[in-house]
Order: structure tokens, then C-alpha cells, then sequence
């Protein structure tokens, strides 16, 4: 095979001086031909740790028949995954965010270290999907990425009724068990049936968002972000995948030719038009950050004016990603964003073809009478249910997530707490009443550090009914499960000096969702004086990767990068 396809691997491994390389992978399974052929990683996030990744080891062997078909030679590796589900809550969940960067840099290292002259990437959870993302920006070398695929919702018969389940049912039945509203066994049962086998978490959570963005990025398959984690239609995905690396190496597109700005705002929009997840505010000014591609919160904020919520996705809607699935996925509502004039059409994907070719080809479009994708002149919301923020509690940004259904104006006296544990607490023991705005503080990507996910606190005050009722805001984050009138990635935070940080029980606080502001009502000599007294406090870690994070992070409202200001 021509070595101008090999750019990467035939310096690694052709000459009699590459010999021990050789040597090295006949004992790994290469054959001598399989020396002269692209070398394809396959970067696997399998893992037992969380029903997201059990059944990628499957994936990734589809991926790899895919490559060597085309005329490759596939390597599987791995790298790490953490389960946010399972660590919510806890001590655990500062590491979260940063197993990111881990996995950014572990695809890197692989790639580089080993030379490989393209691969394919497959994630299942949260953190897995923008990491492999910045990996493939960085080494800007022909990749795809695949989603591992949705979950299929949970059942279970509660007091006589049949409801369908999944891990944010989970998160809010400990707010209704917390009021009497759920028995022990009733808890149990919920808990035993939400989470049926593998898969994503199954609403337009953040997995789900981010795989849809994606797509729509460019850098996966056509309905590669809706599709069941066990189907037959994912096996095909994956297979095809391997495979369209080949077709990109010798049509020589890299990830950079896709990674536009065009293409970012593509994924804006998508994730805009679905209800995707705050998270996105941290992921995709990340993943555009590894591209050289500038986009910032205020891209959302302008993108969003135009940009209708057309999916009745939960958690504020009433349907799961396995039921967009069953009408035809992203893609039809792909070609209704495009005709109305919301997408760039022009921009190229990994099939080798631009993004109006993918659309015009498929015959996707969603059956008559369908209820979860709404039709553009009728939306949920006409804008984006996304807003950001700026106030003098947030000078540099806060993202908050209003549906409409919570209203769009909140005043409320604070109730300050220097942590989730500490919030969660007074929430779970009804300390917490109507007008209040529960503060989060000092959970920020350096005072946190890592930047834990509220989705206790805010599904345990849906369990308890006061969805409507308290606000929470903080300068940690939300998981994609989270709904109610809340505020993150509050910036400045309280580490550093924010206004969140001086901050006490009783004042008042105003969040507006229309015009975007986010105010304590102090007067400026009152803050001034306050942060005037006010003593940064110790690091909570010292030494490991937590400190080294909290050390290098940039600010949530910069994609809490670790490599900005290097």
C-alpha cells in the first residue's frame, strides 16, 4: 500500500532498523502483509464500571473487523472511564470532570506513542465523548467517533401503575421517599428496575446531548447519536466506522477540516433544538479549544435567540432517547433544522461528503401523528432553553437551564452553603423553604476542585415538590438529568474571589431568565467591603491529580481546560 497513507506508522515500523518494532506486534497477532497497511486504533472505553461502557469491548471489536476490511490493521486500546451515576454525590464526583483530561491525554499519548495513522474513538458516558473529542482535534489525524448508544428505559409497577424508569427516576425518588411520599420497598423497587442493562443514561441527559452534538459536529456517522446501545443498527455503526477512517486517509480529510466554526455552531443548534444539557457550555468551547477554534458561552447566548427547543426530551419533557430513536433519530430533525435555514450545510463530515449531501441522501423523516419532535412553527420554546448569565454574581458568565416550565424570573433569600454535602443535607431534612435560593459554593473547578454535578440536590428538591418553588444556584455544575430553576459554572468562583464566595444567608438574590442576569441585591460598597475581608481558603488537595487539575484548570465559562494557559 502507498506509504503517503501511512505517514505515521511507516516511520514507526518500515527498514531493517524497525525490526524490534515489528517483532514487538507479531506477538500482539500482526501477520508480515499487515506491516504495509494504515495502522487504525480502535480507543475503547470499556469498563465495568458503569452500564455506559460494559458492552463497548463488543463495540470495539465491530470497529476493528470494520478497519481490517477496508484494508487496515486495527489495534484496540483502552482508555479510562468514571461513573458519574454511581458517584454522584460523593467525595468521588470531583473526579469527573477531570477524568476529561485523563482521557484527552491517554488517546493522545496512544496515538502518538504508537503511530497510528488514524482511529476510531467510542464512548458511552458523559466524560468520554468530549475527551475523545480533543484527542482527535489534537492529533488531527482521520478519526470518527462512535456513541456507544442510549439504554432502554427501565419498568416497574408502583402502587398498581406501570411507569418506565431511568437513573434520574432513581435520584428523585430519594426526595419523595426523604417526604414520606415513597415507602422503603417502594425505593427498592425503583432502584432495582431503572437500569434494565447497557447503555447511556436515557433521556437527553449530557451523554445523549453530547453524542447528538457530535453528530452534528461531523465526526460521527449519520444517526450514530440515536441508536440503542444493543441493536444491530449500532454493530453496523461501529463496523462502518472502522471502515470510514480508511475512506478518510485516502481522501486525506483530518479532523481540523471538519472542526470548523460552522461546525461548532452546527452543534449548538442540534443540542439547542434537542434540550441538550448545560454541560455543553463546558464541553464544546473544550473540544473547539483543541481545534484552534475560538467559541465561548456568548456563542450559545446568540445562537440560542434563533434557535427553537423542538424535543419533548426528558428531564423536562416526557420522552427518552430510545423513543427518538423508534420514530427515526437526529436525522430527520437534522433536515428540518437545515430547510429552515438554522444549519451550515456546507461543512464536511467523516462520510467524506458535506452535511446537506448526508441529509439530501437519507429518507429519513418522521411518521405523521409523532409527538416527540415538534414541527418548527410550533415549538416548546421559540429560544433556547439555555441562557447565559452575567450580573454582579457572575461578571464572567453563568449557565443556566430555565424550560419556561419553572418560570423565567426568580427573587429569593439566600441560604448559603460551603458545600454539596452540606446542601444536600439541609434539602433532605426540609430545612429548606419556599423563596429560598439554595447558594452551592466552593465546588468550582479549582475550589471543588473538579466541579461536581448538583443532580442530588436538584432531584431531591423535585422529589419534594419544590421544583417551583427554590432556586439553586452554584459554581459547580449540573448533570443533564437536573430541571427546576437552576444556575451553574457561576464565574468567578468562590476559590477565587467571586461574588458567590462573599455571599450570606438572607440576601437577596435575582435570577432573570429574560434578560440574562444573574444580581445580588447589594450595593457596590457592600460587596466591595465584603471581598475586602475575605480570605481565599486553604486547597482541599495538595498533592494528585486533583490538586494537579485544580492547579492547571481554567475557568468553567473557558471549557475548564487544563492546557489554556500553557
Amino acid at each position: 500500500m502507498n506509504d503517503s497513507l501511512r505517514p505515521f506508522s511507516s516511520p514507526m515500523l518500515d527498514g531493517p532498523d524497525r525490526a524490534p518494532s515489528r517483532a514487538m506486534l507479531y506477538a500482539v497477532g500482526f501477520q508480515k502483509e499487515d506491516f504495509s497497511k494504515p495502522h487504525i486504533g480502535i480507543a475503547s472505553t470499556w469498563s465495568q464500571v458503569t452500564p455506559c461502557n460494559i458492552h463497548i469491548d463488543k463495540l470495539a471489536e465491530e470497529s476493528a473487523k470494520g478497519a481490517d476490511a477496508a484494508g487496515g490493521k486495527a489495534v484496540i486500546f483502552n482508555t479510562i472511564t468514571i461513573s458519574d451515576g454511581i458517584s454522584m454525590g460523593t467525595e468521588g464526583m470531583k473526579y469527573s470532570l477531570v477524568s476529561r483530561e485523563v482521557i484527552a491525554d491517554s488517546i493522545e499519548t496512544v496515538v502518538g506513542c504508537e503511530g497510528m495513522d488514524g482511529f476510531v474513538a467510542i464512548g458511552g458516558c458523559d466524560k468520554n465523548m468530549p475527551g475523545c473529542l480533543m484527542a482527535m482535534a489534537r492529533m488531527n489525524r482521520p478519526s470518527v467517533f462512535v456513541y456507544g448508544g442510549t439504554i432502554m428505559p427501565g419498568c416497574a409497577k408502583i402502587r398498581g401503575e406501570e411507569k418506565d424508569l431511568d437513573v434520574v427516576s432513581v435520584f428523585e425518588a430519594v426526595g419523595k421517599h426523604a417526604a414520606g411520599e415513597m415507602s422503603d420497598d417502594e425505593l427498592e423497587t425503583v432502584e432495582s428496575c431503572a437500569i434494565p442493562g447497557p447503555g447511556s443514561c436515557g433521556g437527553m441527559y449530557t451523554a445523549n446531548t453530547m453524542a447528538s452534538a457530535i453528530e452534528a459536529l461531523g465526526m460521527s456517522l449519520p444517526n450514530s447519536s440515536a441508536q440503542a446501545a444493543i441493536s444491530d443498527d449500532k454493530m453496523r455503526d461501529c463496523f462502518d466506522a472502522g471502515a470510514a477512517v480508511l475512506n478518510l486517509i485516502q481522501l486525506g480529510i483530518k479532523p481540523r477540516d471538519i472542526l470548523t466554526k460552522e461546525a461548532f455552531e452546527n452543534a449548538i443548534t442540534v443540542l439547542i433544538a434537542l434540550g441538550g444539557s448545560t454541560n455543553a457550555a463546558l464541553h464544546i468551547p473544550a473540544m473547539a479549544h483543541s481545534a484552534g477554534i475560538d467559541i465561548s458561552i456568548d456563542d450559545f447566548e446568540r445562537i440560542g435567540k434563533r434557535v427553537p427547543v423542538l424535543a419533548d426530551l426528558k428531564p423536562s419533557g416526557k420522552y427518552a432517547m430510545a423513543d427518538l430513536v423508534k420514530i427515526g433519530g437526529t436525522v430527520p430533525l437534522m433536515k428540518m433544522l437545515l430547510e429552515a435555514g438554522l444549519l451550515h450545510g456546507d461543512c464536511m463530515t467523516v462520510t467524506g461528503r458535506t452535511m446537506r449531501e448526508n441529509l439530501e441522501k437519507s429518507p429519513l423523516v418522521y411518521p405523521e401523528g409523532q409527538q416527540i419532535i415538534r414541527p418548527i412553527d410550533n415549538p416548546i420554546k421559540k429560544d433556547s432553553h439555555l441562557r447565559i448569565l452575567y450580573g454582579n454574581l457572575a461578571e464572567g458568565g453563568a449557565v443556566a437551564k430555565i424550560s419556561g416550565k419553572e418560570g423565567e424570573l426568580f427573587v429569593g433569600k439566600a441560604r448559603v452553603f460551603n458545600s454539596e454535602d452540606d446542601g444536600m443535607k439541609a434539602i433532605l431534612e426540609k430545612k429548606i423553604n419556599k423563596g429560598d435560593v439554595i447558594v452551592i459554593r466552593l465546588e468550582g473547578p479549582k475550589g471543588g476542585p473538579g466541579m461536581r454535578e448538583m443532580l442530588g440536590p436538584t432531584s431531591a428538591i423535585m422529589g419534594l415538590g419544590l421544583g417551583k418553588d427554590v432556586a439553586l444556584i452554584t459554581d459547580g455544575r449540573f448533570s443533564g438529568g437536573s430541571h427546576g430553576f437552576v444556575v451553574g459554572h457561576i464565574t468567578p468562583e468562590a476559590f477565587l474571589g467571586g461574588t458567590i464566595g462573599i455571599l450570606e444567608d438572607g440576601d437577596e438574590i435575582k435570577i432573570d431568565a429574560v434578560n440574562n442576569r444573574i444580581d445580588v441585591m447589594l450595593s457596590d460598597e457592600e460587596i466591595a467591603k465584603r471581598k475586602a475581608a475575605w480570605v481565599q481558603p486553604a486547597p482541599r488537595y495538595t498533592h494528585g491529580v486533583l490538586a494537579k487539575y485544580a492547579k492547571l484548570v481554567a475557568s468553567a465559562s473557558e471549557g475548564a481546560v487544563t492546557d489554556k494557559y500553557l
